[in-house]
């Protein structure tokens, strides 16, 4: 029977193929801008480390006194100074932690010109913390943190870039005109957002290489930027590591609760003593954030993406209005081949499922432009992001996937077929006696 109703649903289609497409338009239109944006709000929006979203934490102590002067948390600097980010390191009030700052160095490959790549001074830690996967060799340890080895893990670009034959672990590379032992490299590895330092950028690319804490600062290899527009830019580099300057990205990781608690408790408790030393003439706040409350703390989604996916799904609203119109003025004209077909014998009930078949026909075809839609309108975000292609850093997030293929079919089947049941009843009921009179 369902075969059946589809056939004359194709018929009835091909008849008015002008009615046919201004409700196929109606409904693709509507569809690709409500999912162009849905998918933009779902990747802000996306757990960038599901499995340890609970486990890892930032800390914030207020180091300018703009937070306690007006009692907001959210004035709060993002990045901690060095002294509080050494202090919390030899705290150890997590199971890992590291504390890190990201750097842009020269590259000298062994044949051709030097080049900067962009790259990131932490402890080994890091790497366990966020589930960095490696292709090949390993991280170095706490043992190479505290003797500052000379040593780096490379991504999979920059090491195919400089050995595009070879294996780079134990080969040598040339940072910053400073040699060091190439140890690990890691896979492509994008986080979205990029939340363990958003000033990098939220959903920019990850970092070129990695090296050790210790020796970075040890070497004086600067940051490639710094929160000092409160406290004053120091005028050297222990100025810079004395310094009310935020500028140290920390992250622990603590899986139980009582860490948790102990932390918060250590951290109150330092503020409070850093006051009693005279360092700060004011009560500093403090704050703890889990991943979530740092992205929300942060805004990371911005109001206008929010305010676009409803804009967009009003949009699809009023796209489905017309359609309903349409489907009225198309139903209401085939009223005498309906009421031939009630007169021959069809029931209501049949009547209503001839029309709601041909509304779902007309949905998937809305559908599939819809789908074509949103495809283009992502490119064209990842245009405006600078994004070359889908397949390049983040490109994919901003693509359609089976799961979003899926939902836009989906929506498109269910809003059709909900806006057709009003004038598929009303088609249902009309009355055939007086339509074959007026005929």
């Amino acid at each position: 029977m369902v075969g059946y109703y589809l056939e004359l649903a194709v018929r009835s289609l091909r008849r008015n193929a002008m009615l046919t497409t201004l409700m196929v338009a109606a409904i693709g239109v509507g569809i690709g801008a409500s999912m162009t944006m849905l998918t933009t709000l779902v990747v802000m929006s996306s757990n960038p480390i599901p499995d340890k979203s609970s486990q890892l934490f930032v800390p914030q102590i207020d180091v300018t006194g703009y937070g306690s002067e007006h009692h907001e948390i959210g004035a709060l600097p993002w990045d901690l100074t060095y002294r509080d980010a050494i202090a919390f390191t030899k705290a150890q009030g997590g199971v890992r932690q590291t504390a890190m700052y990201p750097l842009t160095l020269n590259v000298q490959p062994a044949q051709g010109d030097p080049f900067q790549a962009s790259g990131r001074a932490t402890y080994g830690d890091f790497f366990a913390m966020f589930d960095v996967p490696f292709r090949s060799g390993a991280t170095w340890g706490r043992k190479e943190d505290d003797t500052r080895a000379n040593v780096v893990v490379l991504s999979t670009s920059l090491a195919d870039r400089l050995f595009p034959r070879n294996d780079a672990v134990g080969r040598t590379v040339s940072l910053g005109m400073r040699d060091y032992r190439v140890i690990g490299v890691i896979r492509n590895w994008y986080l979205t957002p990029h939340f363990y330092d958003i000033s990098s950028g939220t959903f920019g690319a990850s970092e070129d290489f990695y090296m050790p804490f210790s020796i970075a600062v040890d070497r004086q290899l600067a940051a490639n930027e710094y929160g000092c527009d409160i406290t004053g830019i120091p005028t050297g580099w222990q100025d810079l590591l004395d310094s009310e300057c935020p500028w140290i990205q920390y992250w622990l990781q603590m899986p139980r609760p009582e860490q948790v608690r102990s932390f918060r408790s250590f951290l109150d408790n330092y503020a409070a003593e850093q006051q009693r030393l005279g360092r700060f003439k004011w009560r500093p706040i403090t704050a703890l954030y889990d991943v979530a409350g740092w992205l929300e703390y942060l805004r990371v989604v911005p109001d206008e993406v929010r305010i676009n996916t409803m804009v967009a799904l009003g949009f699809l609203i009023v796209c489905l209005i017309n359609a309903i119109g349409l489907m009225l003025a198309k139903f209401s004209s085939r009223a005498l081949e309906l009421s031939v077909r009630r007169a021959l014998g069809a029931s209501r009930s049949d009547l209503f499922l001839q029309c709601v078949s041909e509304a779902m026909l007309i949905g998937l075809m809305g559908g599939l432009l819809g789908l074509g839609l949103t495809a283009a309108g992502l490119a064209a975000l990842r245009w405006l992001r600078g994004i070359p292609s889908p397949d390049s850093a983040y490109g994919h997030l901003l693509s359609l996937n089976v799961e979003m293929v899926l939902i836009t079919f989906v929506v498109a089947a269910l809003t059709t077929i909900c806006c057709s049941l009003y004038p598929a009843f009303r088609a249902s009921r009309v009355e055939p006696g007086w339509q074959l009179k007026a005929q």
